[in-house]
């Protein structure tokens, strides 16, 4: 059995290039990312989720696969899918931030443990935020509405050698300022007690330079750090839930996708 270029290309025009923005996705997305799971099964997920795309998707242009056009095209797919799965890890990364600014805060800094979504050490106050985060992003359909931008997207920046201009690109960057201010609004109300806490354990200990304050003030900023994260919680999932739609609304305006 023998196959022409024409042939080949076609086949590559209809189910290669769905699947290489795809695959981006899934590489670079929250939660699916996750090295806890098996490739395997992600590249299952990866072509799975590309057969399903294909019929609802417009049809892809046939290029020489050895051209540079073809090139190109490779080059928009992966960048596509990259853009829409780094604004995610963003949203993520500053809950990460806050929750390292919290342990830092009540000396906790130096317990730390392996993250499965990104494969290094993170706090274990960052650690707890994230679990609890991945659970409220599943909860909300976050991978839902994920997987139908990356389908309206195939409307809006169709396959073709066109695709995210530099100007999107660089409000990407500026965006990331948001990882920082939003990270520290998280953990502004844990800061500030425990700055409080720490100030009158000093005053304490020159009050009394008998008194082992380290001894009573290490246990205490912790335990009291426990309690405003207890108490704080509420918020911080609100402020990361409000964080996430604003990152899904700007996927919509780079993409150019209305709703």
């Amino acid at each position: 059995m023998s196959f022409t270029d024409a042939q080949m290309n076609a086949w590559l025009a209809a189910f290669f290039w769905p699947f290489v923005r795809v695959g981006a996705l899934v590489v670079a997305a929250p939660v699916f990312s996750s090295r806890q799971t098996p490739v395997m099964f992600r590249i299952g997920f990866v072509l799975i989720l590309t057969w399903v795309l294909i019929p609802v998707i417009p049809v892809s242009p046939v290029v020489d696969a050895f051209s540079h056009e073809a090139f190109v095209i490779l080059l928009q797919q992966i960048l596509i899918g990259v853009v829409m799965g780094f604004i995610l890890q963003m949203v993520f990364a500053a809950l990460i931030f806050g929750g390292q600014v919290i342990a830092y805060s009540m000396g906790l800094g130096f317990a730390s443990m392996m993250d499965p979504q990104n494969g290094v050490q993170v706090p274990v106050v960052s650690q707890f935020y994230l679990i609890l985060a991945t659970l409220l992003f599943l909860i909300l359909n976050g991978h839902l509405v994920l997987i139908e931008l990356l389908a309206e997207s195939f409307h809006t920046f169709p396959v073709s050698m066109s695709g995210i201009s530099q100007n999107s690109l660089a409000e990407i960057v500026g965006w990331g300022s948001r990882l920082f201010s939003a990270g520290l609004l998280m953990a502004l109300p844990v800061m500030a007690a425990l700055l409080l806490v720490n100030l009158g354990m000093g005053v304490i200990g020159r009050a009394a330079p008998q008194l082992n304050i380290f001894a009573v003030g290490f246990p205490m900023s912790i335990l009291i750090g426990f309690v405003l994260i207890w108490i704080t919680l509420p918020d911080v999932m609100a402020n990361f839930a409000e964080l996430l739609e604003e990152g899904m609304f700007l996927i919509r305006r780079l993409l150019l996708i209305g709703g």
